[in-house]
């Protein structure tokens, strides 16, 4: 899944959502410097990323491919259903996709807290060029392959044109949409019920934490 599906599965707050953004644009050492909400929105997005790249409908959808994309065939199948939420977006949301990406960009433009600068301007050029609300058409699809091929360009320096890609969406388009409607509602439920345990646990841990604190006063009091 690619950056709509991460933010429409984030707990709905902002350092959740910008954490789902993040896994994706910060890497390694460098993530020990984001705060813990942040993180816990990378640890989302890593959630999704392995039970989707490990499913068997979409391991299916990557199967439709021509085989000279296969070696990019997460990365196209990604932006394809993100594609596919948007079009679908009000089975998903009760809240409509305008209204839900205008929020996100003004609630990421607003945010205080600290981040790197090369991530304070992406999050400017996703609202100005719509990156989000773009998804809904073909074209946006295109663009963001596009992009996603510029910065594998600049990381290997060699030539990449996912954006020819768009051949396989519009020759697959209906198995591919049949696909995503299948998966989409598995992925939900299994991120819904990562956070029930994560919060459970989080609860335990905190009541544990309590009882060793009285456990210390309590000593301390009868020494």
């Amino acid at each position: 899944m690619n950056w709509l599906a991460h933010l429409l599965l984030s707990e709905r707050n902002i350092e959740s959502r910008l954490g789902n953004i993040l896994a994706d644009l910060v890497k390694g050492v460098a993530r020990q410097d984001l705060n813990d909400g942040i993180r816990h929105g990378i640890e989302c997005h890593q959630i999704i990323d392995i039970f989707t790249d490990s499913h068997d409908i979409v391991r299916r959808s990557k199967q439709r491919l021509n085989r000279q994309y296969r070696r990019f065939s997460g990365i196209l199948v990604d932006v394809f259903y993100d594609h596919f939420l948007a079009k679908n977006w009000s089975c998903f949301s009760p809240q409509p996709l305008e209204v839900f990406t205008t929020e996100i960009y003004q609630s990421f433009q607003a945010y205080r807290g600290e981040l790197p600068p090369a991530v304070r301007d992406i999050i400017r050029r996703m609202a100005r060029e719509d990156w989000l609300g773009a998804y809904q058409q073909i074209m946006g699809v295109e663009n963001t392959l596009r992009r996603i091929s510029q910065k594998l360009s600049a990381r290997r320096q060699r030539d990449f044109s996912l954006n020819h890609g768009i051949n396989e969406l519009k020759a697959h388009y209906h198995n591919l949409e049949a696909d995503f409607l299948e998966f989409f509602p598995e992925l939900s439920l299994h991120v819904h019920n990562w956070y029930s345990t994560t919060r459970k646990s989080k609860v335990k841990s905190q009541k544990s934490k309590v009882k060793n604190q009285k456990s210390l006063v309590n000593n301390i009091k009868s020494g």
